[in-house]
């Protein structure tokens, strides 16, 4: 495969321009002493540059991806990244951006130009800003959704890059979009979700939107709560518009650890923040940066649903969906875990599994080929995977075969090996665990146990409590934690069972116990393996879960897993996945917080 070189000649959008252009300044006036590390870093994140753990001059560049639509030359610009810039891999991330470590910091702005010429950015992927946009990645192509939100979600995207509003807020701002009340967009945790929803109306149906408000993970995670009954297509843009000024002017600005969106919940009372809402959506009218209407970007693509096609079975999608797997060819496997059928259009989607999130740049390249080659659209998933689109049924061997020289042909995207983490302690400050480590560790485990291929369950890992990795929203979660035995450190997690996101609502998992990092594998074995032998047909794991008890109860029958040896009979379990020395609980300044 010859590697595509990047168009040097490409003309680049004069905003991204201008941002390059003032980060080349700024980072020549810091190394002058000229601007102090705290203004420089606040710089830094809203343009997409994150801390490493590693300190120095290492940096983690996050590369935005709305409502994870990605081209060809989206991933031959990722590829050159990854192989130019970084160690050669790039990694997927929950909410649809594509990371990049250990990236000098002097060789930003060329990093930034690269992606500039193929039209992606890295502005305000990270700091007290609007991130990320996500949507669906199914969006389109769904035989269940109401409206397909692609566009929207790129309008929303569009409004709020570079916005006023948007820059300092109290803290970071995350709005998510899902076409259907099954949430394979993931509203129901975030500042602003939105699902696509019908109301009765004299003479027909009328399609338009719920909003959830003040949704969050971390810590103390929070329900988004519903704004409305129902929100016109027409008001949609204003009314996250209103959200964002409202938090603007009532969020926590002098205690960030109280400064997201679901604190307003707590400081103002439910009702008065919606009041709050309502009041500003109604005077919005009158500001310049009005934005009320259908937008441009939803007009031009437009949003009607995919629909069902008749005489065909539409794949059920969504967390808790048994997928049942018949066969043991590869090509058979791979077929009936990873692809969705159903849309009217009359095409399939297939994914593309990455392991751990990650891609590397010769993967990123032979996508771009496999992409160019078939036709198809490409979405970046949440659960760190790619998905192609539009595709025929007679064109799914060949996409097979391209994928299986590549490594990224398993059949995973649904199924129990699919296994999502955060960095972890690889590069994170404030991991206290190495989650990817973990990860790897628990697909092998499942592997070696014939488990892997199980569906309708999800585990996910977070190297702190932050959830990062959405542990919360999982059937089994987990969150690094330091554990202390025989007076020494080692490396722990708390597990969580009985997570879950869809049907316009969610479940935070409950505490089942904590565990030695080195038992947790083991500890998945027995829950999935009593899950598969006990459960009723077509059950799903939280339901099975009430069955026995709770998470308490369950966690119970692992309490002889919750046993450390000492350092000399188990050396092991004082030294973390992927590290070769003693465990350290090492936690450095959060640029999260700042």
């Amino acid at each position: 495969m010859v590697t595509v070189q990047i168009d040097n000649t490409a003309v680049i959008d004069p905003a991204q321009q201008t941002d390059i252009d003032k980060f080349e300044q700024m980072l020549a006036r810091y190394k002058a002493g000229e601007i102090a590390e705290d203004v420089m870093r606040v710089f830094r994140l809203n343009n997409g540059i994150y801390g490493q753990r590693q300190g120095g001059t290492r940096q983690m560049v996050r590369v935005k991806i709305p409502a994870g639509i990605i081209l060809p030359e989206h991933f031959e610009a990722l590829a050159h990244i990854a192989r130019t810039h970084s160690r050669g891999w790039g990694h997927i991330t929950t909410r649809q951006n594509i990371q990049f470590h250990f990236v000098e910091l002097d060789e930003v702005p060329d990093v930034m130009r690269t992606l500039a010429m193929v039209g992606l950015t890295t502005r305000e992927a990270c700091g007290d800003t609007v991130r990320n946009v996500q949507g669906c990645h199914l969006a389109g192509a769904c035989p269940h959704e109401v409206l397909d939100i692609t566009a929207w979600a790129q309008a929303a995207a569009q409004h709020f890059l570079r916005h006023p509003y948007a820059q300092r807020l109290p803290r970071k701002f995350k709005i998510n979009f899902s076409g259907c009340a099954t949430d394979c967009g993931q509203a129901m945790f975030n500042d602003i979700g939105i699902i696509a929803a019908t109301r009765e109306v004299e003479g027909g149906v009328e399609a338009g939107f719920q909003v959830y408000v003040a949704g969050g993970l971390g810590a103390t995670p929070h329900p988004a709560l519903a704004l409305e009954d129902f929100t016109p297509r027409e008001e949609l843009l204003p009314t996250i518009e209103a959200c964002l000024r409202v938090f603007d002017h009532d969020g926590y600005r002098d205690n960030k650890l109280r400064a997201r969106m679901k604190w307003l919940v707590e400081k103002l009372g439910f009702e008065e923040l919606q009041r709050r809402i309502f009041r500003e959506r109604k005077f919005l009218l009158a500001s310049s940066s009005w934005p009320g209407g259908i937008p441009e970007m939803v007009r031009r693509h437009g949003d009607a649903p995919a629909g069902q096609l008749v005489g065909v079975a539409a794949t059920p999608v969504g967390q808790g969906v048994a997928v049942s797997i018949a066969g043991r060819a590869p090509y058979q496997l791979w077929e009936q875990a990873n692809v969705v059928r159903g849309a009217a259009k009359g095409t399939v989607s297939a994914y593309a599994w990455a392991r751990l999130g990650d891609i590397t740049a010769e993967q990123f390249d032979a996508l771009a080929d496999i992409q160019r080659e078939l036709g198809a659209e490409c979405r970046v998933t949440n659960r760190q995977n790619i998905v192609f689109r539009d595709l025929a049924d007679s064109e799914l061997p060949r996409l097979f075969d391209a994928l299986s020289a590549i490594g990224m042909a398993e059949p995973g995207a649904e199924l129990l090996r699919d296994v999502v983490a955060c960095p972890g302690a690889d590069t994170c400050n404030l991991a206290v665990t190495q989650s990817r480590g973990l990860a790897d560790a628990i697909g092998d485990r499942l592997d070696e146990e014939g488990l892997a291929e199980v569906g309708g369950l999800r585990i996910n890992i977070s190297g702190c409590t932050n959830s990062c990795g959405q542990h919360h929203a999982s059937d089994i979660g987990f969150f690094g934690a330091e554990r202390r035995a025989h007076g020494k450190s080692a490396p722990g997690y708390q597990m969580l069972l009985g997570g879950y996101v869809g049907d316009t609502q969610i479940h935070f998992g409950a505490k089942a116990l904590r565990l030695p990092a080195r038992n947790v594998p083991d500890a998945v074995v027995r829950v999935v393996r009593r899950f598969t032998a006990e459960r009723q047909a077509g059950e799903e794991f939280r339901h099975w879960l009430e069955r026995q008890g709770g998470a308490r109860a369950v966690g119970k029958t692992l309490d002889d897993l919750d046993e450390f040896p000492t350092p000399d009979n188990g050396p092991e379990y004082y030294v973390d996945f992927d590290e070769t020395g003693p465990y350290q609980a090492v936690i450095g300044d959060s640029e999260c917080a700042t």
